[in-house]
This record gives C-alpha cells, structure tokens and sequence, in this order.
C-alpha cells in the first residue's frame, strides 16, 4: 500500500510533515491550497480513516499510525480553535 507524507502550513506558520497510509489523502487535499482550520480536520479526519480502514482491509487490522497522525492534527488544530480565521495551507505531498 503506498504512502505518503504532506506538509502543512498552520496560523502561526509553523510546519508539520503529517503521514498518511494511502495516497487517498490527494482525493481530500490539495497542494497550494487554504482551508479553514475545521475544513482541514475534517478532511484530514474522513481521508485518514478511509486510509486505516483500506490497511484494516489488506492487514486485517487498522492503522494504528493513521489513527496516531490524526491526534497530532487535533492537538495541534486545538491551539487554533478560538481563532475565527484560521487557516491551514498544504504545500506538499512527499
């Protein structure tokens, strides 16, 4: 199954490489572009579950490291929340 890493741009424009057990993260994401901080962790949240679950289907068991990549976004998404319009930028897919 490939994988893959993306990088993204938080509020206070500190980076994170941020891992991803499919390329499904593509389908959700896109490089270049701003999403406002729910919309990204929603996105990131469906595409990662959809990527634990095909791992779950090949392996019969799911990802562990999807599931571990999605608490680091919503640690890091927290520092955000109270602020109307944050945004974060994906500005690669590794």
């Amino acid at each position: 199954m490939p994988e893959m890493l993306f990088r993204v741009r938080w509020p206070d424009a500190s980076v994170s490489e941020c891992y991803s057990p499919s390329l499904v993260i593509k389908d959700y994401l896109a490089v270049g572009e701003r999403y406002p901080l729910a919309v990204f962790v929603e996105k990131s949240r469906t595409a990662l579950t959809i990527a634990s679950e095909r791992v779950r289907a090949k392996y019969g068991f799911a990802c562990s490291a999807a599931a571990d990549q999605m608490a680091r976004i919503d640690a890091q998404a927290e520092r955000f929340r109270a602020q109307p319009d944050a945004v974060v930028t994906v500005e690669a897919f590794l």
